[in-house]
């Protein structure tokens, strides 16, 4: 397979239980490919092998055909400013002590990113839909909301090639999602970065995604366009997924 990241045939377990079983997966640049899968597919587990967290027991994940796994730290220090994580949880991922400014500053001063930080820090806030004016708040003084968009800002800010997304929306209301989801789609589309959104949310997925794979206990089930895939299910963990996930409300975009 070719493509900006990808993974060959990535297998894991865990003690003697095969989480992942010979998976396959590759983004360009700008694409939008949603990973949709059941509890207990093995979604997470995939996530942290595309991050570099952990690394397969069989199978690559390659970055630019370069192939990466986990190393020393400081090590990946060009990986980890390529493919930056939309976490899922917009309460517990963003440290309490921090100003919103210092936490989207933080990956750039990690990184080592050239440039004026403060400058990045406003033109982040500004992406996001946020006022700058929130720059020296802390998460506390936050909705759920304005907490996702500072973490979408602080993904953005080193200028990754690669946005992985995890459940980016679960932990917020129906009509707020839908802001969150928007601005993934539009943030990807305006940068050019790939984005990988790994979710249980069929509506979700279709509202931000133009690709998905289907994983079912381990295994791609089947993948395509949103369109091939989600209008025309051809098994039954898709059709599942379709019957069983709440649909997003109809929104504009």
């Amino acid at each position: 397979m070719t493509g900006l990241l990808v993974a060959s045939g990535v297998t894991r377990y865990y003690g003697r239980r095969r989480v992942l079983d010979g998976v396959d997966l590759a983004v360009a640049a700008g694409d939008r490919l949603g990973i949709l899968g059941a509890s207990g597919a093995g979604k997470s587990t995939l996530l942290r092998l595309l991050l570099a967290v952990e690394a397969p027991d069989a199978g690559d994940i390659r970055f630019r055909d370069r192939r990466v796994r986990p190393a020393r730290p400081g090590t990946l220090g060009w990986f980890r400013r390529a493919v930056q994580l939309v976490p899922q949880d917009p309460y517990g991922s963003l440290s309490p002590r921090m100003t919103v400014a210092e936490i989207i500053a933080e990956p750039l001063e990690c990184l080592r990113v050239a440039g004026d930080h403060r400058e990045r820090v406003a033109e982040m806030l500004s992406a996001v839909g946020l006022d700058p004016a929130l720059a020296g708040r802390r998460p506390s003084a936050l909705s759920g909301g304005q907490r996702q968009r500072v973490a979408v800002a602080r993904a953005l800010a080193p200028r990754p090639e690669v946005l992985v997304a995890d459940e980016p929306v679960s932990a917020l209301d129906a009509t707020v999602r839908v802001q969150v989801l928007d601005l993934l789609r539009e943030a990807s589309a305006r940068t050019g970065a790939a984005l990988i959104m790994v979710s249980h949310d069929v509506a979700a997925v279709r509202r931000v995604c133009t690709a998905v794979a289907v994983l079912d206990r381990g295994r791609i089930a089947e993948s395509g366009t949103v369109t091939d895939v989600l209008d025309r299910p051809a098994t039954d963990a898709t059709r599942d997924l379709l019957a069983a996930v709440p649909r997003l409300p109809v929104g504009s975009g």
